[in-house]
């Protein structure tokens, strides 16, 4: 930290401090979803860890704020095939939200849809079908049940549906995802 004359250049150097890390919280957590995006889920783990770091650098070490970062992390060490890894993750991002109270529904259906695909990949499709449910509850809070960021947890569960082959259960999921037409204008 550098030197400063007066408490007013403090404050200043203080708030600038926060400003860039906020940046960097963004840059890295965009960049780790880039990676997971692409599939490269190695290349993800320092971005979201450092996303991480900087959200409880600015944030504390208990804010509802850390919740994205361990989703990433957590879905990142999925992706590499470390299911314990993403556990840990899942559960302190879990912790987390048990302690909010200030938790969006968005949040609520990220923790849940990746919980979901925990529980998949350790092949518990009882758990897995439980918090997909609550992906797709919560999303339709947020955003509605028309609403894309609902469709995910719709793909997930009708994947499980067509596994454990009940595919009348995983045809009417997949149906519901079909994008709707919207009226572009108002007659």
């Amino acid at each position: 930290m550098p030197f400063y004359n007066s408490e007013e250049e403090r404050q200043h150097g203080l708030q600038q401090l926060q400003q860039r890390q906020k940046h960097l919280i963004e840059l890295c957590y965009t960049v780790a979803q880039k990676y997971i995006f692409e599939g490269k889920h190695e290349d993800a783990v320092p971005a979201a860890s450092h996303s991480l770091r900087f959200r409880m650098n600015v944030h504390g070490l208990s804010s509802v704020e850390l919740v994205p970062a361990y989703l990433l992390l957590a879905e990142a060490s999925l992706g590499l095939g470390r299911v314990v890894q993403a556990e840990e993750y899942l559960s302190q991002a879990q912790w987390t939200v048990l302690k909010s109270t200030e938790c969006s529904y968005a949040i609520h259906s990220l923790l849940h849809r990746n919980l979901g695909l925990l529980y998949m990949a350790k092949e518990n499709y009882e758990e897995a079908r439980y918090h997909l449910a609550n992906d797709i509850y919560f999303a339709s809070c947020a955003f509605g049940t028309e609403h894309i960021r609902a469709s995910g947890g719709y793909f997930h569960l009708a994947n499980i549906f067509n596994g454990l082959k009940k595919l009348d259960l995983a045809d009417t999921l997949y149906t519901k995802m079909k994008p709707r037409k919207q009226k572009l204008f108002r007659s």
